[in-house]
């Protein structure tokens, strides 16, 4: 006890295993000139003990480059041990020494003729990993030599050499013929020797430029051949055997159905790398497989167990293959349905897990499983892990969305979920259930009272959104609306922006759709802070369109803002098609985990594709390539630029009437009901819309007038400014007020905006101009003292 408690506790110090740890704990003034000695004795031990010393004091980064020299004399020795030892050291300092690594050059050219075939491959697996192009070209010669060496252990480290060689020198690899030769060794008959082979000319094609066939390109000749040396491959090998198979297209249904069925044993291996390399082999010769149904559904069922035996390893192991389940299932939903229980989350399983089988699950929910699979959501929603029950509760949403059978049991639970009256959980339902209405429109309106009973715990931005966007979609149907909008509209310049975005959008649907009473007080005065008390410019433009819709035909504001919205769609196979398939080759590679294209994540990156992508057309290349419109999903032409816009009139400040300007393609069409009077062709301009009542007006500078007088019969009514009413500060300069007298302008079209969503927008507003040097604010900046200098120079008064 007096010891535990007098004496400050020793630091325990690590123990390493083996009979080297003693060569990581001398440090003595003066041991290099020891080593240097130890190394030029004749005692073959006092030798290996030195080098040792010297590579253990390498591996924790003290610089041993001085005994360069020295260790490389040791390297002409019998003794294999002693000469792994000066390799190990030569690998680390080759860089840095690269002249006097040449000095070796000649023991590597005579180790690679050595009796011995360990020596052989040491020699070349080492030449091959000194990256000095100065020994590149002493290299070519032994390499072709153990090419052809009558031991398969040298050949298959010789084919490894050859990529290590090309990623040096491509040029060098090509001209000497080594590329002929690995072509060669894939009818070797040692499997280990094939699958280097392999593994050599795919890492060369794909880090060649041009046409990728011309370095490797399997047929009918050499892919049995693989086949055959893919039983006696270790695990590792038949990887690679297996990825190259991957793109091989075959030349009929026969020849597929024979690649699958010299495959299909791979699925029960141990490896779960060879695993997911047989699944992609036979997803990808099930595309061949096209008369026979029967055949591909057999071969969807034999994919299952495999992939489900996958999750019972790490969970590391299961994520990666969750994140490729989640893309084979998209594109063979039938496969996983009967084993929907097996993605249940268990208590112990990391959250990066859980979220996995929680996305698959809302893949493979069904009318036959939808009951099991909300039990379990509604399970989840309960847990301690709050972002968890967030995806729970948006899982719960996205059935309901995606099965139009389930919507009324997930209301129900959504409606529970509810009165638990836990904070988080309430707003993510919310939110959830105005995606349902979204999709099922004016069919559950009954839970309207109950969202509208939790007003006082919304606290999140989105979540307030979602209420605010109910209530103004069913204003007509809550008696109270206007006193619930109200509520929000008395912390309006405090909320985040797409709240204010969604409070002026649900006020103007309030106030056309009950135009007399309170309503008229509430348009006006969030359309006053919105346009003059806010920065937001997406706020205050759609501010200024909502204004002038009501301003000049209220008929065309009902149109445009009342407009019949598109339902949203289900976002289970959220991934284009063309991108699936794509992906879909990918499979058990980095490509897979990321659900993106190596040339996205990876710099100078081609992705392994099939040959079979030639017999894409163009056109269908040329249409997937083009972006497509999220409503109605077909390709969509960019934007005109706007034309015939006076930006110096813009920037100066000054207000105009000049020529006009190029009509712009009308861009209201789209949110409004096909029959209304407000609806334009495709190809009409905003000119040939003559019932719109949009005209470009001239910007004033006089006081805002009332929306109720307009809607009485005031034609006179007219938007304020887009900066507001001109203050001090913001008055303009004499040379802009000289230029107003020019009177010039530019017309420029508007297109209104969606009820949730924010875009830019055109807009003639005028901008205080601000004088060189200074800051918002008024501060000055470093260009103030520049300018004044200049100035000071120009009147001969240079300081």
């Amino acid at each position: 006890r007096r010891r535990l408690l007098g004496r400050p506790r020793r630091p325990r110090e690590v123990k390493m295993s083996g009979g080297d740890a003693k060569f990581f704990t001398s440090h003595k003034r003066g041991e290099v000139a020891e080593w240097r000695e130890e190394i030029n004795s004749t005692d073959k031990d006092v030798q290996k003990n030195a080098i040792k010393r010297i590579i253990a004091n390498m591996s924790i980064g003290k610089d041993v480059s001085m005994l360069f020299p020295d260790v490389v004399n040791r390297a002409q020795t019998n003794d294999v041990e002693l000469k792994k030892l000066v390799y190990l050291y030569l690998l680390n300092y080759a860089r840095s020494q690269p002249e006097l690594t040449i000095l070796a050059v000649n023991t590597f050219v005579k180790d690679s003729a050595d009796p011995n075939p360990l020596i052989r491959a040491l020699a070349v697996r080492t030449m091959g990993c000194i990256r000095v192009e100065k020994i590149t070209e002493y290299l070519c010669d032994p390499l072709q030599r153990t090419l052809t060496d009558e031991d398969p252990y040298v050949r298959k480290t010789a084919a490894i050499c050859v990529a290590k060689l090309h990623d040096i020198n491509p040029e060098l690899v090509e001209d000497r013929g080594f590329v002929d030769q690995l072509r060669e060794l894939l009818a070797d008959a040692n499997p280990m020797v094939v699958a280097n082979a392999v593994a050599a000319l795919t890492e060369i094609r794909d880090a060649s430029a041009g046409d990728p066939r011309r370095i490797f390109q399997l047929n009918a000749n050499n892919v049995y051949k693989l086949l055959a040396a893919l039983n006696e491959c270790t695990e590792w090998g038949q990887v690679f055997i297996l990825d190259s198979l991957a793109s091989y297209v075959a030349q009929d249904e026969a020849d597929a159905k024979s690649v699958v069925e010299r495959v299909t044993p791979r699925l029960q291996h141990a490896n779960c790398a060879v695993v997911l390399s047989a699944v992609k082999v036979i997803m990808s010769q099930m595309r061949s497989i096209t008369s026979s149904p029967e055949t591909t559904r057999a071969l969807v069922r034999k994919l299952a167990p495999p992939l489900v035996t996958l999750l019972g390893a790490e969970c590391e192991i299961q994520y990666v293959a969750l994140r490729n389940i989640n893309l084979i299932v998209q594109k063979y939903p039938e496969m996983l349905t009967g084993e929907i229980k097996v993605f249940f989350c268990k208590y112990n399983d990391p959250i990066y897990v859980k979220q996995e089988k929680l996305e698959t699950m809302v893949k493979l929910a069904s009318e036959a499983n939808i009951d099991q699979v909300l039990l379990e959501f509604k399970e989840y929603a309960t847990e301690v892990d709050v972002d968890f029950v967030r995806k729970a509760v948006r899982a719960i949403g996205r059935c309901a969305i995606s099965i139009e059978a389930a919507a009324e049991r997930c209301i129900g639970i959504l409606l529970e979920l509810i009165g638990t009256k836990v904070n988080y959980v309430v707003q993510e339902a919310i939110v959830v259930i105005k995606d349902i209405f979204r999709r099922y429109p004016n069919q559950y309106e009954g839970v309207i009272g109950v969202l509208c009973d939790s007003l006082d715990t919304l606290d999140e931005p989105e979540a307030k959104a979602s209420m605010v966007w109910i209530i103004g979609e069913y204003a007509e149907r809550i008696d109270n609306a206007e006193e619930l909008l109200e509520a929000f509209l008395d912390t309006f310049l405090e909320e985040a922006p797409e709240v204010q975005l969604q409070l002026l959008t649900a006020t103007v649907k309030l106030f056309l759709k009950k135009p007399s009473g309170g309503p008229q007080a509430l348009i006006q005065t969030v359309l006053n802070q919105a346009t003059s008390e806010t920065d937001d410019p997406d706020l205050r433009d759609r501010a200024y369109i909502y204004w002038r819709l009501l301003s000049s035909d209220p008929e065309a504001a009902k149109d445009v803002v009342l407009a019949q919205k598109p339902t949203i769609r289900d976002d289970r196979n959220a991934l284009d098609p063309t991108l699936l398939d794509e992906l879909l080759r990918q499979v058990s590679t980095l490509s897979s985990v990321y659900h993106k294209l190596p040339s996205t994540f990876v710099p100078d990156a081609r992705a392994r594709v099939a040959v079979a992508r030639e017999d894409e057309s163009p056109a269908a290349e040329q249409q997937s390539s083009a972006p497509l419109d999220v409503m109605n999903q077909q390709p969509s032409a960019p934007a005109p630029a706007p034309t015939g816009v006076d930006l110096l009139a813009d920037l100066m400040g000054a207000t105009a009437v000049a020529a006009p300007a190029p009509a712009v393609k009308c861009a209201l069409a789209w949110n409004t009901p096909a029959g209304s009077k407000f609806a334009a062709s495709p190809g009409s301009t905003v000119s040939e819309c003559s019932s719109t009542k949009l005209t470009s007006w001239t910007t004033r500078r006089s006081p805002p007038l009332a929306v109720a007088s307009a809607l009485a019969g005031s034609d006179s009514a007219s938007p304020p400014d887009a900066d507001g009413p001109r203050s001090e500060a913001a008055r303009p300069s004499r040379r802009a007020r000289a230029f107003e007298g020019g009177v010039k302008s530019s017309s420029v079209s508007v297109a209104p905006m969606g009820d949730a969503r924010s875009s830019a927008m055109a807009s003639t507003a005028t901008r205080p101009r601000r004088r060189r040097g200074m800051f918002p604010g008024g501060k000055r900046g470093p260009g103030h003292q520049v300018g004044r200098a200049r100035a000071a120079r120009s009147r001969g008064r240079t300081r």
